[in-house]
């Protein structure tokens, strides 16, 4: 099972932390602190699995990761987990990033934090893998922007509300609402 996926730059800024193991906030920022230091120091040519550290289960947890360009992706498994598997789901996640962004970069990550997030769910729930397939989790993105998209988007959410109390068309607003034995007085308010 994953425990955790941590994405931080070469400078040690997390820019997408998923746990899903419960831990303080305190633990979770010395687990990133420490997975960064051992992951970091690491040559680019050398093995890209190693025993977790000592503050997220020592040696029943693997560290399986990979560099790049500027990030590393960082996967925190128990046993049970391949470590080939998890290279290749990490692989999967990155290739699928690079096609939802058009050549993904660490701003993307910054800046569209809640589409990494839907991406991430595509491939990761709860510790546990659904989906392997990059084409389909690249047409479920693409549904869920679809919908979002025919929705108008969750910005225009305030303004198709605004919008449709003004066209109702009440005879007059009115002044005192009875729900069984409640009363409320409704002040007067200025017409929109």
């Amino acid at each position: 099972m994953i425990k955790a996926i941590l994405i931080f730059n070469n400078h040690g800024k997390p820019r997408l932390i998923r746990f899903y193991q419960y831990f303080a906030e305190d633990m979770q920022q010395q687990i990133i602190r420490e997975t960064f230091h051992l992951v970091s120091k690491r040559d680019d040519n050398v093995c890209n699995f190693l025993e977790g550290g000592s503050l997220i289960g020592g040696s029943d947890y693997k560290l399986i990761y990979r560099h790049y360009a500027t990030l590393y992706f960082v996967f925190c498994v128990d046993s049970s987990e391949s470590e080939l598997g998890i290279l290749d789901l990490i692989q999967v996640f990155v290739e699928t990033l690079d096609k939802c962004f058009e050549n993904v970069c660490e701003l993307d990550l910054i800046f569209h934090m809640d589409k990494v997030h839907n991406i991430l769910q595509e491939v990761v729930m709860g510790g546990m893998v659904l989906e392997t397939s990059m084409n389909e989790i690249v047409a479920q993105v693409e549904l869920q922007n679809r919908m979002e998209k025919s929705e108008g988007g969750l910005s225009a959410a305030p303004a198709r509300a605004v919008s449709a109390v003004k066209n109702m068309n009440l005879p007059e607003i009115p002044r005192n609402i009875n729900i069984g034995d409640i009363n409320i007085k409704v002040p007067s308010l200025s017409p929109f």
